[in-house]
């Protein structure tokens, strides 16, 4: 059920993706950070959410904290259709342990979206809300507090990635997908439209959704690869053309003191991910999580977060 690597980039995945934009604009001197900083600003955007705790003195005492991370697939953010969230991750970081999780929902988890009258799938809860429900959905799932949220739209990395004249990706099976063939074990050059093929591919996948997230993290941390170097960072089309696609309610002094104080949570990385079981309802077919996985998930988050044991959420459909 559950992956752990030291030291490797694999587990950074959107975190990492969002916080190089501060290790390089601090690197590089006050105007790349002015840059940086500028482009950061016009990320924030406040979700509503009634918070149960503030993050941001979660940050400066150097506490654990966890970052909903969200990825949409259905055009510029801002847009008049919300759309749903392709992917849904629950990022906590435990500075004083040296340690990171990323805990993976299943985009066609069942629950009983909160002011909604059927059971519905949990990436739903976006295009009823925006981030607004979407977090409340997941804090009432595990019974957990989100204390930051970061949107990505994934639709719009395909001009992020030409940015970087393309990543590099091996596949991990055999498929065609929108025009273009991939090659189990094969390292492949891809430039935007083809890393988005990449990663949009669902049904063929024996894993379904969970193959997919997989697809999507290696794509992320192939741009990240790429992304670090100098000549990179310096170029304000990239950094612009980024900002352009994250949406998050962190401010600019909120990513510093994540680089300044939890950058020893990058040694150890543990993935894991939210188990349900294929199932029919009303004609679509969704994920049912049982009450002893959900309670599994919320000891682990609320363990990470150094919160006492408390009994899961209470929106999942039974």
């Amino acid at each position: 059920m559950q992956k752990k690597t030291k030291r490797h980039v694999l587990g950074y995945t959107l975190i990492i993706f969002i916080l190089f934009l501060i290790f390089g604009g601090t690197a590089y001197g006050m105007t790349r950070y002015r840059g940086v900083k500028k482009a950061i600003d016009s990320t924030y955007h406040d979700s509503g959410v009634v918070k149960q705790r503030n993050g941001a003195d979660q940050l400066k005492n150097k506490r654990p904290i966890s970052i909903l991370l969200m990825g949409t697939d259905t055009g510029a953010l801002g847009r008049n259709d919300r759309g749903r969230t392709d992917s849904m991750m629950v990022i906590t970081l435990q500075p004083n342990k040296h340690k990171t999780t990323i805990t993976s929902i299943p985009r066609d988890t069942a629950v009983n979206i909160p002011g909604y009258g059927r059971p519905s799938k949990i990436n739903a809860a976006y295009s009823m809300g925006q981030t607004k429900m979407a977090i409340t959905a997941v804090q009432k799932l595990l019974n957990i507090p989100i204390d930051f949220y970061i949107l990505i739209n994934m639709g719009g990395m395909e001009k992020v990635i030409d940015e970087v004249n393309g990543v590099q990706v091996t596949p991990t099976m055999d498929f065609e997908y929108e025009g273009y063939s991939f090659k189990k074990d094969h390292k492949t050059l891809m430039d935007g439209k083809k890393a988005l093929a990449y990663t949009r591919m669902r049904h063929e996948d024996p894993n379904l959704d969970y193959g997919r997230q997989s697809r999507q993290r290696a794509v992320l941390t192939a741009l990240v690869l790429k992304s670090t170097s100098m000549a990179t960072l310096l170029n304000q089309d990239f950094v612009d053309s980024l900002s352009d696609q994250t949406q998050t309610d962190m401010t600019f002094e909120d990513f510093k003191n994540i680089t300044q104080k939890y950058h020893l949570a990058r040694k150890e990385i543990s993935q894991t991910h939210l188990q349900g079981e294929s199932t029919e309802i009303d004609e679509q077919d969704m994920e049912v999580v049982d009450q002893y996985e959900l309670q599994r998930v919320t000891d682990q988050i609320r363990d990470n977060l150094g919160l006492d044991p408390a009994p899961t959420g209470n929106i999942e459909y039974r």
